[in-house]
């Protein structure tokens, strides 16, 4: 007998399971070969269009209670509708560890949707059902978080610590929530002076656009290509790396303001070290405040072998 691909969705009522399905199905990518078998374990308030679900071909199964879903009545409608894959969207108040599935039917992803602003009540009072969902999810998704960014960190810290190697998501109204936590840096706050290379520099400078404090007073050490614009002012140069983030044609120049008294010995496209301390300063081409270096010594040196950097 084939073997199938069970692609298991988590999360507790009104998580964003079913929108996060739709959405899935509806996708180009997925109009694939085959047809799809749904194994809806709780309704919501969302519900499942029948154009949507005739157009992706999938057939939607409810499953009512948990001692429903066992090998001998999925490997039924395994018979039954001849599915090339199954999805199931999981009961959040069902113990995911009591899960069996026919011995054909492989879990080749796991994704556990958690809604952002009612995260503390189940990590308080269920907690074990939760970490039964998320201990083999490779992917956690919180979304609705515009109002717990605060609190992002911390749900974090938890979660990973159920799920250390899973892929953590944080999305507001707006998407996905590009933000660099603290301890995901690959340096310490803790140290006075930060010595950048090739791999850290990218993820210093967009830190420091975001987080400008956490630098204030510290001192960064990095070889940079310099940039001295026409318009500058006078007394400052820009040190920075050219960064590749997807392909040649996605190149940026990424680098501060930086004061240094004997700027206008510095020429373009010179390579030095720079050694400078940061401030959170107005500097008039940021249009606002911003990340600013004053140099403690500025050292000629010879282009290094990865001139440009990127961003895994």
């Amino acid at each position: 007998m084939k073997t199938k691909s069970v692609y298991m969705i988590n999360g507790f009522l009104e998580s964003g399971k079913t929108e996060f399905i739709k959405f899935t199905l509806a996708q180009n990518y997925f109009q694939i070969k085959g047809r799809t078998l749904l194994l809806l374990c709780e309704e919501g308030e969302n519900e499942y269009d029948i154009p949507l679900l005739e157009r992706s071909r999938t057939d939607l199964v409810v499953i009512p209670e948990q001692s429903a879903f066992v090998p001998a009545e999925l490997s039924r409608l395994e018979r039954e509708y001849k599915p090339d894959r199954i999805i199931v969207e999981w009961n959040g108040m069902w113990n995911a560890k009591d899960m069996k599935l026919p011995w054909n039917w492989r879990l080749d992803q796991q994704i556990t949707l958690i809604d952002g602003s009612t995260f503390p009540m189940y990590y308080t009072n269920m907690k074990s059902l939760l970490a039964e969902m998320l201990r083999k999810s490779e992917l956690i998704i919180f979304n609705r978080c515009d109002t717990v960014r605060d609190q992002l960190p911390s749900y974090r810290r938890n979660v990973k610590a159920v799920a250390p190697t899973a892929d953590v998501v944080f999305e507001d109204s707006k998407g996905e929530i590009n933000e660099i936590f603290e301890e995901d840096l690959p340096y310490s706050l803790d140290q006075q002076e930060i010595v950048l290379d090739e791999k850290t520099y990218g993820i210093w400078y967009l830190d420091a656009m975001d987080h400008a404090e956490r630098y204030v007073g510290k001192t960064v050490v990095f070889q940079a290509l310099c940039m001295r614009p026409d318009d500058f002012p006078k007394g400052y140069f820009i040190p920075g790396r050219m960064a590749m983030t997807c392909c040649a044609d996605d190149m940026a120049f990424l680098g501060y303001a930086c004061e240094y008294a004997e700027a206008d010995s510095i020429h373009d496209k010179d390579w030095v070290v720079v050694t400078a301390t940061v401030t959170k300063e107005f500097f008039k081409d940021y249009d606002g405040e911003g990340p600013v270096l004053h140099a403690v010594s500025v050292e000629k040196s010879r282009e290094p072998k990865n001139a440009v950097i990127t961003f895994s």
